[in-house]
């Protein structure tokens, strides 16, 4: 197993600046960056987790350079991420103890602090647009099992077989973990125990200078039945206020929901704390504190982009200024113009 320290927190690229790798001058409205989850992801995901994250991102970014909200751009990044069944949120959710599939996502948006958010979900192919109807329907922020599932009926969302979502890896993860009893610092710190918990995300700040954050995930495996971690809970998961800019977490749950860590980050940045360095800061926090670890992207209401994670791997992407960008290993960057 991997021992967690601070100098384990990994700055990916600088992007703090308005500057392309070859030195010229790049737009810095819209903007938008992706994760597939901070975990010891194994080499037999590695390139398709890579791959995932680009496709989400391209998504993401042409809806914004479109004229799309950032909200509208984060939804349909997530919704590449909760379709590919690498990624443990929609189709590829892991299972828990039961061996059924219980789902949790959130999304917010920063110019009012509206959000809304669904946990224990089942049956639903993109959790990340039901909890969208939470925010524009609902006087509520967060609905929870059979209540969600009947919501998304009343909106229209259909509903689709268990089978649909669970994949053979799924299931042979639970019985590695029956067998194992693996522990969850294994799950994050090491890639010989690829157990999926990889929660996907994005951040966006589009033309008008708003920001969002959405994130979605299966959970962890082998979880209990019932279990929420910190995916669909505002300042845990994530966090989108247009005073500073949006995060969206990945990592071990209840740590993140211990520290608050995304509400932590937008804290420092509304300081003035530049984005990469208050995402480094915060993840150093929940470190520290409750000995946990995870990753974050995050976007700076006025463009700025940074991430940084405590695990193994990451795998990201960040668009802006026509240029996409992506990695996974630690010091790892690959730019490329759109």
């Amino acid at each position: 197993m991997r021992s967690i320290c601070l100098l384990c927190i990994y700055r990916r690229y600088p992007t703090t600046t308005a500057t392309s790798p070859a030195g010229m001058s790049v737009a810095k409205l819209p903007a938008i960056a992706v994760h597939g989850g901070a975990w010891g992801i194994p080499d037999s995901l590695a390139g398709p987790s890579v791959e995932g994250v680009q496709r989400a991102a391209r998504a993401g970014y042409d809806v914004l350079t479109e004229g799309g909200s950032a909200l509208d751009a984060v939804v349909a990044a997530i919704c590449i991420l909760e379709d590919d069944p690498v990624f443990d949120a929609g189709t590829g959710s892991v299972l828990t103890l039961d061996g059924e599939v219980e789902m949790d996502a959130v999304v917010m948006e920063g110019r009012n602090l509206k959000a809304g958010g669904i946990a224990c979900v089942q049956n639903i192919k993109n959790p990340c647009v039901l909890a969208r109807q939470v925010l524009e329907k609902t006087e509520h922020v967060l609905l929870v099992g059979p209540g969600a599932n009947k919501f998304a009926s009343e909106c229209g969302i259909p509903t689709v077989p268990d089978e649909s979502l669970i994949t053979d890896t799924a299931r042979a993860e639970l019985e590695h973990f029956r067998k194992y009893k693996t522990t969850v610092n294994q799950l994050f710190n090491n890639r010989e125990v690829p157990l999926g918990h990889d929660t996907v995300g994005a951040v966006a700040v589009d033309q008008t200078g708003c920001v969002a954050f959405g994130t979605s995930t299966g959970g962890i495996t082998a979880k209990r039945p019932g279990r929420v971690g910190d995916t669909s809970i505002v300042g845990a998961g994530g966090y989108a206020d247009n005073r500073s800019g949006a995060v969206s977490s990945t990592g071990h749950g209840e740590g993140i929901i211990r520290v608050c860590l995304a509400k932590r980050i937008t804290d420092l940045m509304e300081q003035g704390v530049p984005c990469q360095e208050a995402a480094d800061r915060g993840l150093a926090y929940m470190t520290e504190r409750v000995g946990s670890a995870g990753g974050v992207v995050v976007v700076s209401s006025q463009g700025d982009v940074g991430f940084s994670f405590t695990t193994d791997r990451m795998a990201w992407a960040w668009a802006r200024g026509g240029e996409l960008h992506y990695g996974l290993d630690p010091g790892q960057h690959t730019g490329v113009s759109l």
